[in-house]
């Protein structure tokens, strides 16, 4: 005797399988991460990251143009700045003319209700390639925490709604926020990279910023002794409620596919959104098996996005979002 309960009558057609989906994905997932350089007229395409360029300011106010008909509301900007810029202490980073600066602008002339995010790191302006001041062979933490908070106050008065420092310096949450709050920029929101893992998925991004820890003596040659250690799942949990304690208004989980673990134990935990950034080695390997012939790109990268949702991802940053908003159009 077959059961009585028969699974597959909720598979049978497209309606029904529509009608009982559990997880859905649109454009309001998704948070676009851009690359900006100097010059004018520049759009070149990174040669790790296939079919994804690095904008010059001119290219970028048509590029947000773009993606905000396209319906993508949110950007995550990212700068490359000139070697000429880069110090052990990442002044440049806080230059109210800076790059970084005059792509907030230029993104809130051009689109003025896309939100616009910010990347608070001091390893595209380090002359080491860190995220942290060097010092004696050591990543300091709260003097790079002074830096990275006046960074973020400067993205602010810049017109910056959030703020995302990714740096993974012990107390910087607490001393962005207080620096903010008391210049007035209560409204700024925090989207913090809480659980930030020493990952190798990272090199693709690196080349696109030419961020790497440089290899000279005394300076430490990855970034593990603040990154966190991919064999730890409960130090995700203490580290993204001390940030939520801190001031973070969204704590977010990178990468993403190997780490969807973490976003469910997090998302099971904490009451603020939790953000998965779906890192540029992610992109990159499914860019290169695609044109090998050995994956369906836009199903493959589907399937990946809906598998970041489903873990419990409140938003993705992810370099698929223009091509995955143009498949769900479909």
């Amino acid at each position: 005797m077959y059961p009585l309960n028969r699974n597959r009558r909720l598979r049978q057609n497209a309606a029904i399988r529509d009608l009982v989906r559990e997880n859905h994905l649109t454009a309001d997932d998704f948070i676009l991460p851009l690359f900006v350089v100097a010059g004018e007229n520049v759009k070149e395409e990174i040669a790790s990251m296939p079919n994804y360029y690095r904008y010059s300011l001119d290219a970028l106010e048509k590029e947000v143009k773009d993606v905000w008909e396209l319906g993508i509301k949110s950007v995550l900007l990212f700068v490359k700045v000139e070697q000429s810029e880069k110090d052990n202490t990442g002044e440049a980073a806080t230059d109210d003319n800076g790059l970084m600066q005059k792509a907030i602008k230029v993104v809130k002339k051009a689109t003025p209700k896309m939100l616009v995010m910010t990347d608070v790191a001091l390893d595209p302006f380090s002359s080491l390639g860190h995220d942290g001041i060097i010092e004696n062979g050591k990543v300091l933490n709260d003097e790079s925490v002074v830096a990275l908070a006046k960074m973020a106050l400067s993205h602010a008065k810049a017109g910056a709604d959030f703020v995302a420092p990714s740096d993974m310096m012990d107390g910087r949450i607490l001393a962005m926020r207080t620096l903010l709050e008391d210049e007035g920029f209560f409204n700024t929101g925090i989207m913090s990279y809480s659980a930030k893992y020493a990952s190798a998925f990272y090199g693709p991004f690196r080349d696109a910023l030419d961020s790497a820890p440089v290899d000279v003596k005394d300076v430490p040659k990855n970034k593990k002794s603040y990154q966190m250690d991919p064999a730890n799942r409960k130090e995700a949990i203490t580290e993204s409620l001390t940030d939520i304690d801190e001031g973070a208004d969204i704590i977010m989980v990178k990468p993403g596919l190997c780490y969807l673990d973490i976003v469910r134990d997090l998302a099971n935990t904490v009451d603020v959104p939790v953000a998965v950034y779906q890192v540029s080695g992610e992109y990159a390997m499914l860019k290169a098996a695609a044109e090998k012939g050995w994956l369906d790109y836009d199903a493959v990268l589907l399937e990946q996005l809906m598998a970041i949702k489903r873990a419990g991802a409140s938003m993705i940053a992810t370099y698929f979002a223009k091509d995955a908003v143009r498949l769900l159009k479909k």
